[in-house]
Parts: structure tokens; sequence; C-alpha cells
């Protein structure tokens, strides 16, 4: 197939690397032309506009964000330079609300609308192991499900509704950022009574707790390894948020979702920009005043 690819981060770069592997005529569009360079010496085209980089049968994107996704497709008149029966494939986490929004605007220009939001931190997506949720239209979602099989180790379909998705995607990463934030709290905890972080960690993710989610954050709690980041403390937020947004609209209590976002602000506050969201560790650490005088 001709597909365009939008937003070339570390998990959008290794998603079009597979799909340049599968055989895939591939051109790529990113804001800066850094990433798009690797991608180029595999054979991928470079636009150097987004709307060079739609002209193909399908379109996946990964964006950063509601405003990267909004800027791009809404407000810099991508849709309209796609032709009509294209299909977007839209991996980005966004907000409910904007996934409603996008999927209007793509049926009034005919074009195909699948979201696909994904379950995976960047090793996985270039070991093409994601786990891919998706909704659309039936017809439309088997028409890209060669693409998206090439991207994951399984598909997860939740109904027509793109929203769905969405929602999914955002429960999802705010039932991992619980798991972080009682992790750092247990650790803290265990901590302030002589039994270290890698010690308790190990005891839980091997029997009560023996499950990825926690095995991966654990080890990297217990290594204390918040940096370069897998899933950056502000994506962390942002989600969380989103995640709030969406309880309200739908008249949804989320009181853990507070407390979490507020555990995340205050990480950023002390510094953690560029730190991986497990650091949410050092919040509790912070609080219990277990590193004072650490350097």
């Amino acid at each position: 197939m001709n597909v365009g690819f939008l937003g070339l981060g570390a998990m959008g770069s290794a998603m079009a690397s597979n799909l340049l592997a599968a055989g895939h005529a591939l051109t790529v569009w990113n804001r800066s032309e850094g990433p798009t360079e690797p991608l180029a010496s595999l054979g991928a085209r470079v636009a150097r506009t987004p709307g060079r980089a739609v002209q193909g049968q399908v379109v996946h994107s990964m964006l950063a964000n509601d405003q990267a996704v909004r800027e791009v497709f809404l407000e810099g008149g991508v849709l309209d330079e796609m032709d009509r029966g294209t299909v977007h494939v839209n991996h980005a986490t966004i907000s409910v609300a904007l996934a409603r929004e996008l999927a209007q605007a793509h049926a009034q220009r005919g074009l195909g609308y699948v979201a696909a939001p994904v379950f995976g931190r960047p090793d996985m997506a270039a070991a093409a192991k994601l786990n891919i949720v998706v909704a659309g239209h039936p017809a439309v979602v088997e028409s890209v499900r060669p693409l998206l099989e090439v991207l994951g180790s399984r598909l997860w379909p939740v109904g027509e509704a793109p929203e769905r998705a969405n929602v999914v995607k955002l429960a999802g990463n705010f039932m991992l950022a619980s798991a972080i934030e009682s992790m750092a709290e247990a650790t803290a905890l265990t901590r302030a009574h002589g039994v270290s972080a890698a010690d308790f960690l190990e005891i839980m993710t091997s029997t009560l707790f023996a499950a990825p989610a926690y095995q991966g954050y654990g080890r990297l709690i217990a290594e204390e390894r918040y940096a370069p980041p897998g899933f950056a403390l502000p994506l962390g937020l942002k989600d969380v948020n989103l995640a709030l947004a969406a309880g309200e609209a739908a008249r949804v209590p989320l009181p853990f979702a507070g407390v979490v976002r507020d555990a995340l602000i205050e990480a950023l506050a002390g510094g953690g920009e560029e730190l991986d969201w497990a650091a949410l560790a050092q919040v509790a650490a912070r609080r219990a005043h277990l590193d004072d005088g650490k350097p």
C-alpha cells in the first residue's frame, strides 16, 4: 500500500519502520527533520509538508497531543488535502471530545477514520508487539487491518464510535498511573522500615502483582532508572487530565485520578520534565523525607 505517516517521535518512528519493513511504500512527515533521516535511509520518502504526506491510500498519525492533532488535521487543512476514500488511522492519545470532532470532520469529507491508540512503550513498538485498541466503521477497520497487524501483536476492537478506543486508552493509562503511584507509596513505606524498594517489589511482582505493568515499572522504581523516559511525566499528566475531563463530561467521579494528578504536578514542580512517570516514586520518598541529605 501507499501509506503516509505523520509524527515521528520514539513510538511513531518505530511503527513507521515496521511498515517499511513489511514492504509498504511510505511517505513520512515530522515537524523537525531529524527523525525522518533514518527512515529515509531505509527507503521512505520524506514530505516537507504534512499535506504532501497524505496522498496515499492510508494515513497513519502519531502526534503528541490534542493541540498537535488539531493544528495539523483541522486548522492546518490537511483533511482538505486528502482524497475522498482515504483512511486516516489516528494512534494519538487524545480527548474524547476531539475524537468525536475528528470523526465528524472526516465523515463530512468522505474520509475514513479509525481511532487506534496503542498500549506499549517504544521497545514494544520496535518489536511490533503493541496492543492496539481499534474503533471505527467495521468495513474501514477491515481495510486497514493488514497494516495494523504489522504494528502490533493484537487488535482490540471496541465498536464503531471512534471515541470508544480513546476512552479505553485514557482509562488504561489512568490505571497505569494508579499502579505506579501505589508502588511509589508502598515502597516509601517499606523503605522507612528498612526494606529496600528492590526487595519489596521483587516480592510483590513475583506474587500478588505478577503482571507486566507492575513488573516493568517496578523494575524502574527499584533501579531508580527514570531517564531517558519511556513515557515522560508531562505526557502522564496530560493523559490523567484527559481522563478527568472524560469523567466530568459523563458525570463519572474519578477521585483517585485527582490524587495521581497532584502527584504528577508535584513531580514536575521538582524538575521532572525529562523523567519517566515512574519517578512518582521520588515524590513519595520526598514526602517521607527518605532521601534528605542524599546528593
